[in-house]
């Protein structure tokens, strides 16, 4: 397809200048990528072991991180060339996996130049082959095998901030050669909101996807590894063991220990249990379900820049394992009772969040075993108003929240700090929300609000 090109080599018909901003513009993207390096560290030193727990309110955070970081030992902490380097060869893993697993190559939705970019799906198998791998090692050599993440967490957090910053220049750089497709939104002339936005739609080398490569492969299945590792130290601090550990895993776990494979899974809570089902049943999920990720607003709208880059590979394995690495050496027993009334209600959430997507996964492809009524817009579209869409118009965030609330139940009421993620959550679902209505408002005028009369709850049916 024939383009008009300006000297930079933009077509200004296909990659028009971005004439509004969102997270306030300039000013609203350093403020974020200032505040995500920052809370992430502070996570790290104010709520942990060395730092004497995790503070009892939110006013207390910030002084708890300036007494860690006033420590000498904070500063040496921040030198791990061990844990850098197992984070940039768990990078690789991944990178080669996606090469060498068999994927199926499916078809994502047209561009705006009528192109559909191929996609390897893969992730599953990846995440099956990583967890086959970790299981092996586990029953061989016993929890304390796996504790390495535990022990060299700043580095390997330090490794892939790195990296998410490498990246997002990277794809920026690349971004102004000829024949880029640039983000609507990320072409505002600023260099410092069009990195932080993303300024190319689809970034590739080859037919390696970047963004879609981020998306769920190298942090989701951290996130669930690093689930993994704190409950293994929570396993090995709790109760003695049998057999040695290898030399090379008792130098990255600080020596020898010996263990009992029964006796450690006894030694695990119940809460740990129930956070390691629940985030590890919702990563599998959205793994197993990778092609629905290729409708998303950050495959199809958003570009790939530091906001999607260091939230794929920093906040989402560090920031939503915090419950996991509160436990580990904060061990909370519910009881039966409790973790009976927590588990259904991460059950009643994952319902409603899988059966929403599988109505709109359903409707989509041209089937409707449900016989929803829909309305027909002035685009042709479709647009579902009965079953759980005619409920609200996001009823699967609606899902999305319950089950968050469950991830931080289970760490119980000593700190606020662990409700972090369902707090966080709800914020970045209402403003993926407002997002969506105002682009769908633009797509199809009129016909979006009578969709909103039909459907008048945003998220949770009769409340918002």
């Amino acid at each position: 397809m024939s383009v008009t090109k300006h000297t930079n080599g933009v077509s200004s018909t296909l990659n028009p200048r971005t004439t509004s901003y969102e997270f306030l513009g300039p000013p609203g993207a350093f403020l974020i990528s200032t505040l995500t390096p920052f809370i992430s560290y502070a996570f790290t030193f104010a709520c942990s072991e060395s730092a004497g727990g995790c503070p009892r309110s939110w006013l207390e955070l910030p002084t708890a991180f300036v007494e860690a970081v006033s420590n000498i030992d904070w500063w040496k902490a921040q030198w791990d060339p061990t844990g850098f380097q197992i984070y940039w060869a768990w990078y690789a893993f991944t990178v080669v996996a996606w090469f060498v697993v068999p994927g199926d190559w499916v078809e994502g939705f047209p561009t705006r130049t009528g192109q559909k970019l191929k996609y390897k799906i893969n992730a599953f198998s990846t995440f099956l082959l990583t967890m086959g791998l970790v299981s092996g090692l586990i029953y061989s050599r016993g929890p304390a095998s796996f504790t390495f993440i535990y022990a060299h967490w700043t580095g390997i957090l330090t490794g892939a901030f790195v990296n998410s910053i490498v990246q997002a220049v990277y794809v920026y750089a690349v971004s102004f050669n000829d024949g880029k497709l640039l983000a609507l939104g990320g072409n505002s002339g600023n260099h410092l909101y069009d990195w932080f936005m993303g300024r190319e739609l689809n970034p590739q080398i080859g037919s390696f996807d970047i963004k879609s490569f981020n998306e769920l492969r190298p942090g989701m299945i951290l996130w669930v590894l690093i689930n993994i590792s704190m409950a293994c130290e929570q396993a090995v601090r709790r109760g003695p063991a049998l057999t040695d550990v290898p030399s090379f895993l008792s130098q990255l776990t600080g020596g020898a220990v010996k263990y009992s494979l029964t006796d450690s899974f006894i030694n695990i809570t119940d809460s740990m249990w129930l956070v390691l089902l629940f985030q590890g049943w919702y990563v599998a999920d959205a793994l197993y379900n990778e092609t629905s990720i290729l409708s998303t607003m950050d495959i199809t709208t958003d570009g790939f820049g530091y906001m999607l880059s260091v939230g794929d590979l920093v906040w989402v394995p560090f920031v939503y394992s915090l419950q996991a690495r509160y436990l580990a050496w904060n061990p909370v027993e519910l009881g039966p009772a409790y973790t009976a009334a927590i588990f259904v209600l991460h059950a009643l959430g994952y319902y409603i969040f899988r059966s929403a997507n599988g109505e709109k996964d359903q409707f989509r492809k041209g089937r409707n075993p449900k016989n929803l009524s829909y309305m027909t817009t002035k685009r042709g579209t479709k647009l579902i108003t009965s079953g759980w869409w005619g409920a609200s118009r996001h009823p699967n965030y609606f899902g999305d929240l319950i089950m968050g609330l469950s991830y931080c139940l289970p760490t119980g009421f000593n700190t606020p700090l662990t409700y972090f993620y369902i707090i966080y959550f709800t914020v970045l679902l209402v403003h993926r929300q407002r997002r969506d209505d105002h682009n769908c408002k633009v797509k199809y005028g009129a016909d979006w609000d009578e969709y909103m009369k039909r459907v008048p709850s945003r998220i949770i049916p009769g409340i918002y």
